[in-house]
């Protein structure tokens, strides 16, 4: 169907069972990487007919190991009486898997200049949609760290953000059309370029966030923006994080028009960034001036140089910052967002894969107590673990990290830890907030996030997987909680 190269086994399927971070890794029959939604359907259909379990898989940037096959898969043959295949309701089964990858379909299918669109597919990675928009005089919004290795499709299914959301919304808000092929084969074509259809259900908004749990996004028609002509940075020191509110409403409301990015740092962090990638620390040579730093992005078609240096000076009558730098050339704003690109602990501790991860996201206006309440819980519980918070307070999301100090912690950091992410998961929901802002719940936040909506929302998500997916085969054993006794 795929073709000799379109089919991996063996040690060349290997790392595609594994995911970006390493903390899972499962069992599949083979990775299989059509090239054309034609050769996606023809595999779905063989799938069903086979009664065989399929993982949809992007860049395996994914952050919560949607992406990665559950262990335990069978790996033996396909057998053709789809009749014994069971059908639980957790995906807790021995089925036959195959890891879809769409690393093929990387195609930029058309430019609309004056529409403002794109049409591309799926496999086509973050980086590759920006350049092409910027060889046309346009801008694609989204950007984060991974950019060159995510993909479209990976960024449709988790409904990503990244550190421009405060411009220019989610993965959701760049969406104006989608080609899906679903569980049975069928392929669904919603490529329309409509910026209002009123004509019932919004069938794309199904897919968006889904996690490949309700079939296979193979294109998309995606919104581009004007570009800004002009950008700077700035990084500025807090006080302490009783004033990151104050100071993100006073860059919003100064400049409302140009504000793009809003990014917390910690100094631990960035500190550690800098002496590992040998990158000089903005506030000097060794640690900087603060325990946590803004990192500021304006940009416009007009120049944007004295509007940022006014928000800072304006920032320091007020108390709200101690100290900045402000990025007057290209390198230097570069150098900055490397810094911030490289704060995942995943780049920056070997012990990540033993600690908690998370990425919450709480109403903006409580940022700074739930920050506060996860550095108590921490120094209560684990006091001499590392924890470190970075992320985008322009939408309320904190990636947040409590780490074993080192490799002697790590056996009593994992009896604790159940206790741990209680007790942040509880305060999480007390103000409102969401245990999965843009990285998916995946495998990881699946036995955690039941607590989070109320029954009727997940009867309702679960009817709509059960009408698209009855056998329970497209990525089972993600996003849904497990059922109850």
């Amino acid at each position: 169907m795929v073709g000799d190269t379109g089919v991996l086994v063996g040690s060349d399927a290997d790392p595609m069972l594994h995911d970006w971070r390493g903390v899972y890794t499962g069992d599949a029959v083979a990775v299989v990487r059509p090239s054309s939604t034609e050769e996606v359907s023809a595999v779905m259909s063989w799938a069903a007919d086979h009664g065989v379990v399929v993982v949809p898989q992007g860049g395996n940037t994914g952050l919560s190991g949607a992406a990665t096959p559950q262990p335990g898969r069978s790996t033996g043959t396909p057998q053709p009486d789809r009749s014994t295949a069971t059908k639980p309701s957790d995906g807790a089964d021995d089925r036959p898997c195959i890891v879809l990858s769409t690393a093929r379909l990387n195609r930029i299918i058309e430019l609309d200049i004056s529409g403002w669109t794109m049409a591309v597919e799926a496999g086509t990675t973050i980086q590759a949609v920006q350049e092409a928009a910027a060889g046309v005089g346009r801008l694609f919004g989204p950007d984060w760290g991974a950019r060159g290795t995510a993909t479209v499709g990976g960024a449709i299914a988790t409904n990503a953000g990244g550190i421009n959301v405060v411009r220019y919304g989610t993965m959701r808000d760049q969406i104006l059309g989608l080609e899906v092929v679903l569980a049975d084969g069928r392929i669904w074509n919603g490529l329309r370029a409509l910026r209002k259809d009123s004509t019932g259900y919004d069938l794309k908004h199904l897919f968006i966030g889904s996690e490949g749990t309700l079939g296979v996004v193979t294109r998309a028609v995606v919104r581009l923006q004007p570009p800004a002509d002009y950008s700077r940075t700035a990084m500025a020191a807090l006080p302490d994080l009783d004033q990151l509110m104050p100071l993100f409403a006073l860059a919003r409301s100064s400049n409302p028009d140009a504000l793009t990015a809003f990014e917390l740092m910690p100094d631990s962090a960035v500190a550690r960034v800098c002496s590992l990638f040998d990158v000089y620390h903005p506030f000097g040579g060794g640690s900087g001036s603060a325990e946590h730093y803004a990192l500021i992005r304006l940009a416009s078609h007009r120049p944007v140089t004295d509007a940022l240096a006014d928000l800072l000076a304006r920032a320091s009558e007020r108390g709200l910052i101690t100290d900045a730098v402000l990025a007057t050339t290209s390198s230097q704003e570069e150098q900055l967002w490397f810094i911030r690109d490289h704060l995942s602990a995943s780049a920056i501790y070997p012990l990540h894969p033993h600690g908690l991860k998370m990425d919450t996201a709480v109403p903006i206006s409580s940022m700074a107590r739930f920050l506060d309440t996860v550095q108590a819980v921490a120094a209560e519980m684990v006091p001499d673990a590392v924890v470190y918070g970075f992320g985008h307070v322009g939408d309320g999301n904190i990636h947040l990290y409590i780490l074993p100090s080192d490799e002697s912690a790590i056996e009593r950091f994992r009896t604790i830890k159940p206790q741990l992410t209680a007790r942040i998961d509880r305060a999480t929901f007390e103000l409102g907030g969401t245990l999965s802002a843009e990285h998916g719940i995946g495998q990881e936040l699946r036995t955690r996030i039941a607590p989070q909506k109320p029954s009727v929302e997940w009867d309702l998500m679960g009817r709509i997987k059960r009408q698209l997916d009855p056998d329970n085969r497209v990525n089972p054993g993600v996003l849904f909680p497990p059922p109850g006794p």
